[in-house]
Formats: C-alpha cells, sequence, structure tokens
C-alpha cells in the first residue's frame, strides 16, 4: 500500500510543479518588480499623452494665428490655402528624410497604393474643406465641421466594430452643442456647398481615422508614417494647389508680390505645420479618430480666446456660455472614456497564464486520481 501522507505530499508538490504561480484563490502570485514596471510605463505613456496633446493644441493655434496674418486682408493678403498646405507639406517632408537619413528614425514598408490611397482622402479633405468655406456661410461651414464627431463614430463602428457607452455619447452631445453655440452664427446653404461640405466630412473623418488603422496594420510610428506620406501630398498639392486656389480665389500665386513680413508669416506657418502634422499622428495613433475630434475643439475655444485678446475680435455672453459648455463635455469625455478603459480592465483576464477556479479543481481533481505507479517519482512500493 502507499504511504497515504507521502503520496498527499507528492500530489502537493506536483501541483506546485504544475502551476507554481497560483495561490490557494487560483490568482497569480503578484510580482513587485513587474507590478512596478507597469506603473512607471504606464506613467511614462501618461506623460506622453499630454505632451502629445499640448503638441497639438499649441501648433494648431499657433498656427490658425499666423495663417490669420499671412492671409487676411488687414495683413499680407496671402489667399493661396492650397499652395500654402503644400509648402507645409514639404517641409514635413524634408523633415522626415533629414531624420531617415541620420538614422533618427528608421523606415518601414509600407505598400505603394496604401499610401497613395491614403494621399488621395487626405488631399480631398483639404481642398473640399477650402471649397466648404468658400460655398457655404460660415455658420454651416462651422456645422459640418461639428458633424465630423458623429461622422467619425459611425464610420469607427462600421469599419472597426467600435462601441461607445452611454456616458461617451452624451459627452460627445454636450461638446458638440457647446461648440455650436459658440461658433455657429448665420447658417446659409446651397447645392454645390452642400456637396463640397459632405465631401470634406467624409474625406476627413475617412482620413484621420485611417491613420491610426495604418499604424496598427504596418507597426509603423506615427512619425514614420508621416515621412511617407508628406512628399505624396506634398508633390500633388504643389502641383494642382495652384489651380484649385486659382478658382477660389481668381488669382494665380505667381502674381502676388512677395515681401518679408509675408516671407517670414510662410516660413513660421511651415514650421509650425511640421509639429502640428506630427502631433495629429501621434495623437491619433495613441487614442482614436473620436478623441482627437472631441478633444481637439479646445483649439476652438483657444482660437476665440486669442482672437478677443490679440486681434480685438468680438466676445459675447453666447461665446462665453458655449465655450464653457465645450470645456465641461470635454471633461466630461476624458472620465467617459477612462471609465470605459477601467471597465474594459475589470472584464479582462488577469493574464494568458491565469486559470479559473473550475480549471484548477479540475487539474486537481486529475492530479489526485492520477495512477502514480506511472510516474517516475523515486518512490517504491511499500
Amino acid at each position: 500500500m502507499w504511504d497515504k501522507s507521502r503520496s498527499r505530499s507528492r500530489e502537493s508538490s506536483l501541483s506546485r510543479a504544475v502551476f507554481p504561480d497560483l495561490i490557494s484563490g487560483g490568482d497569480p502570485i503578484p510580482k513587485t518588480g513587474e507590478m512596478e514596471k507597469a506603473e512607471s510605463e504606464k506613467k511614462t505613456s501618461s506623460v506622453s499623452d499630454v505632451g502629445a496633446w499640448a503638441m497639438n493644441v499649441t501648433s494648431s493655434v499657433g498656427i490658425i494665428m499666423a495663417n490669420k496674418q499671412l492671409m487676411s486682408s488687414s495683413g499680407y493678403a496671402f489667399t493661396f490655402a492650397t499652395t500654402l498646405t503644400g509648402f507645409h507639406f514639404a517641409l514635413t517632408a524634408l523633415v522626415g528624410m533629414v531624420s531617415n537619413a541620420t538614422g533618427l528614425s528608421a523606415s518601414k514598408h509600407v505598400p505603394l497604393w496604401e499610401l497613395l490611397w491614403f494621399s488621395l482622402v487626405a488631399n480631398t479633405s483639404i481642398a473640399a474643406m477650402n471649397f466648404s468655406l468658400m460655398l457655404n456661410s460660415v455658420g454651416f461651414y462651422q456645422i459640418s465641421k461639428l458633424s465630423m464627431i458623429p461622422v467619425v463614430c459611425v464610420m469607427e463602428w462600421i469599419l472597426h466594430n467600435k462601441h461607445y457607452s452611454r456616458e461617451v455619447k452624451a459627452s460627445v452631445m454636450v461638446v458638440v452643442v457647446g461648440v455650436g453655440i459658440c461658433t455657429v452664427t448665420d447658417v446659409k446653404v446651397n447645392a454645390k456647398g452642400f456637396i463640397c461640405a459632405c465631401t470634406a466630412i467624409f474625406s476627413t473623418s475617412l482620413q484621420q481615422i485611417s491613420i491610426g488603422s495604418l499604424q496598427k496594420k504596418y507597426s509603423i510610428g506615427s512619425f514614420e508614417l508621416l515621412s511617407k506620406t508628406a512628399p505624396i501630398q506634398a508633390l500633388s498639392l504643389l502641383i494642382f494647389g495652384p489651380f484649385v486656389d486659382y478658382f477660389l480665389s481668381g488669382r494665380f500665386i505667381t502674381t502676388y508680390k512677395m515681401t518679408y513680413g509675408a516671407i517670414f508669416c510662410i516660413l513660421l506657418s511651415c514650421a509650425l505645420a511640421v509639429f502640428c502634422n506630427i502631433s495629429q499622428y501621434l495623437c491619433i495613433g495613441r487614442f482614436s479618430a473620436t478623441s482627437f475630434q472631441v478633444l481637439g475643439h479646445m483649439k476652438t475655444v483657444c482660437v476665440l480666446t486669442l482672437g478677443w485678446l490679440i486681434f480685438d475680435s468680438e466676445m459675447t455672453f453666447k461665446n462665453i456660455a458655449g465655450m464653457f459648455l465645450a470645456v465641461v463635455g470635454m471633461v466630461i469625455y476624458s472620465w467617459a472614456v477612462e471609465l470605459d478603459k477601467q471597465r474594459n480592465a475589470k472584464a479582462t483576464p488577469h493574464g494568458k497564464n491565469s486559470m479559473t477556479e473550475d480549471e484548477i479543481r479540475l487539474l486537481k481533481e486529475g492530479i489526485e486520481h492520477m495512477n502514480l505507479e506511472d510516474m517516475e517519482l523515486g518512490d517504491t512500493k511499500a
């Protein structure tokens, strides 16, 4: 007969050998070093997230202020917006080429047809937004920009089966209403303007979703992807941009008389555009196109405030109330997204090596009923 006490000891030893990291409750034994490392990585990621948003908001507001001085009739009256965007991407492409040549960034393979498709969508977005602004009233143009948030949500649901909680949906509505109150004034619609606005909404939403999709699909960083798309966008915009601007303004860029002030504003706009483009890809890669749209309206609030401080723009109670409501909506959205993350973390299993209580119980029962005679444990029968 087997010595029962020795048999139980062997079974206990074998159980520990099979699942050494499990305690009696079935949970993995916490490892202090790994937990500290995970906590440190989480803090670093949070700092990087804040940095990406800060760069995007700062550079975007800066470029709007620079372009306002460059393009306004009271400034330098440089009305060639599409060509200026070509300059932006040309400098961005140059920065990317220098970075790759010096080894600061690595170039990864992305199929040419994907880059061409993305560049076509992105350039369509730029041209359609310019046409929409020209053909529609300012109020309808702002409404079309606000409608991008729900359109992005629907497209992410269709393309990536992404679902949103009630808290997220409610916060999005608060942001849309708030920004609408402080920006929408007169609303006039015409057929051509409506078509251009719909094209701009669809192409911009698709472009922003594609940024995140391409980064995940090809495991490529935000700057590396931008370095590949920027040359194609720059070339196409510099070729076709002047004709688009001629249709919009009735003038070719060759007829514009450059001044030192205009050149300085163009160079400043291009420099800020590099940071704006990089931070856009960073933000969408780290978060989502929806988050980029929602929190991006902080730029609208900043632009209105700076316009009042610097350019003596009118600031009414309606503007202030709308901006306050928009900021409240953004805070609620951030809280709702964090709440979703916590819910998903609780619903997700602890890890690949963790086992449920039922699985552990069955494994123990299987060990208890094993024929220990067939196992070489170094024991002999009594």
